[in-house]
């Protein structure tokens, strides 16, 4: 039990000083927050591909108030981006547009989503060793008062572990009240061709208004992107690779 606590303590202070580095990049000029964000980390490190959801003409999930989870998606993976490379961490993005990762010859909806996962997967896996973390939005317009970061793994040898770590630091510096991570579907499609540890994060539910509205509040943005980091660095120093 003491251990637990202490765990937990440490999880809190470094989720602390990670949100104070997220919200000091939030301040910087757009010149140095770029340039923060292409710092070039030590290459023994594990790539960390982020992976904002969606894209192009796939909106992914949207409110009742017409706002779709891919901007918010793009915007939450920008600010992990620039946490993780300030505090060293080699990452790549699948997108940093709002384009969908296909090709003029995708031409329906179809085509463009097929097109799109494929490409995101032959990127993860073109990185050796890498880890993925994908960032969605979740909605279940049935039940507006549900809310909440949670996380989901794939069945790779540290997917769960890595999942876990998020999951603790969302639960402490975001939700309301805690949720535990858990296994995705084999139907996701990146997720099971995914051939390193991959963690979903479902930063919220765009079916809750009040959520909603702090999912595009640059300033929530920060929060999730922070509690995100630290759990991912938790995982790296458990891991022995920080």
């Amino acid at each position: 039990m003491v251990l637990l606590i202490l765990r937990k303590r440490r999880l809190a202070a470094l989720a602390l000083a990670v949100m104070a580095v997220g919200i000091g990049l939030l301040w910087l000029p757009q010149r140095q927050r770029q340039a923060a964000a292409t710092l070039s980390a030590a290459q023994a490190r594990p790539v960390v591909v982020l992976d904002a959801g969606h894209g192009g003409a796939d909106g992914g999930a949207v409110s009742d108030s017409g706002v779709a989870e891919s901007g918010i998606n793009l915007a939450i993976t920008q600010r992990l981006a620039e946490v993780l490379c300030f505090f060293g961490q080699p990452v790549v993005l699948t997108r940093t547009g709002t384009d969908a990762l296909c090709g003029p010859e995708d031409v329906t909806l179809r085509q463009q989503k097929v097109s799109d996962t494929k490409n995101r997967v032959a990127l993860v896996n073109s990185h050796s060793g890498a880890r993925l973390i994908s960032i969605h939005q979740n909605c279940l317009p049935g039940y507006p008062s549900v809310r909440g970061a949670q996380v989901f793994c794939n069945g790779v040898d540290g997917g769960q572990a890595m999942a876990d770590c998020i999951q603790q630091a969302l639960n402490s510096g975001v939700n309301v009240s805690g949720k535990e991570s858990k296994r995705i579907s084999d139907s996701i499609y990146l997720m099971k061709h995914a051939s390193c540890p991959a963690a979903l994060v479902e930063c919220g539910f765009l079916s809750n208004r009040e959520e909603t509205e702090l999912l595009q509040q640059p300033e929530y943005q920060i929060r999730i992107a922070a509690a995100i980091a630290a759990g991912y660095l938790q995982y790296c120093t458990n891991e022995g690779s920080l």
